[in-house]
């Protein structure tokens, strides 16, 4: 079984400091929490970015100096810029990331509830997502909300209007309004991708490590981090998200699974070398 990948979503765009005081906001926030992740474990850190006052940004200036603080402080991480922003911004906004030629960014798979709101991905703004991300030669992390999110991906790769082969998904999975975060679900998703292709799971929530827990003995990997959920235990707020990734680390150790650095998930990843 290959060693397992790691991933931390450091801050979202929706949790907030009242939730948890320890979501970071700022460009040293950031570079704080990427570095508490990396150091427990984390091969991968994906990015949203903040203004000061926790608003969602996808501001290509305010990504680029994150970016470039983050490689000051972890040269090897392996860094995912999101493209899903946060609700309701535009597909340019969303796009704007990619002008950076980040080696990755994560490419939503289809429209689906949010909560309370509606998180459009449309079969248009989908086709101008993955135009932008072949032109720039960018691997996408195929983000699937929903069981149906990917057939729509595996349809677009085979018409070439995507990246193909080899394929990165990652299953959020728990997401109130979409598919729920269980084993049989994770499962099916997985029995379905190509072969060859990678996955992490998300679990959201009170499901991060359940999910977490599956995913490590299903020679997945795994993504955790104040994005998807605050908590380290019922009732017990994570200090950090390099808390969470020391969790999934002891899990790893428990289960006998071994954990890549940065380097080893490039080559699972299909990704070069970075150069710095």
């Amino acid at each position: 079984m290959e060693k397992l990948i790691i991933t931390a979503a450091i801050c979202g765009a929706e949790v907030t400091k009242e939730q948890n005081p320890a979501v970071p906001y700022t460009v040293e926030e950031i570079v704080r929490e990427t570095k508490s992740a990396v150091d427990a474990g984390a091969a991968i850190v994906h990015l949203h970015v903040r203004e000061d006052d926790g608003t969602p940004t996808q501001g290509k200036a305010r990504f680029k100096e994150c970016i470039d603080a983050i490689y000051q402080a972890c040269p090897d991480v392996i860094l995912i810029p999101s493209t899903g922003g946060a609700v309701g911004m535009t597909a340019e906004e969303r796009l704007q990331p990619t002008e950076l030629f980040p080696e990755m960014a994560t490419l939503d798979c289809g429209t689906c509830n949010f909560g309370d709101d509606v998180f459009e991905n449309t079969m248009p703004m989908m086709r101008d997502f993955g135009k932008r991300m072949i032109e720039n030669n960018i691997k996408p992390e195929y983000e699937c909300f929903e069981m149906g999110h990917l057939d729509t991906i595996l349809t677009m790769a085979k018409k070439g209007l995507v990246p193909g082969a080899p394929m990165q998904f990652n299953f959020v999975l728990g997401v109130p309004g979409c598919t729920p975060a269980t084993v049989p679900n994770l499962c099916w998703l997985v029995n379905n991708i190509p072969a060859g292709s990678t996955w992490t799971a998300t679990g959201i929530g009170r499901h991060a490590f359940q999910l977490a827990a599956a995913a490590i003995v299903m020679g997945g990997n795994v993504r955790v981090g104040f994005e998807d959920n605050l908590y380290l235990e019922k009732g017990v707020l994570a200090k950090s998200n390099g808390e969470m990734v020391a969790k999934v680390v002891r899990m790893a150790q428990e289960l006998g699974r071994g954990v890549a650095t940065s380097a080893e998930a490039r080559e699972i990843l299909s990704l070069p070398a970075r150069k710095k």
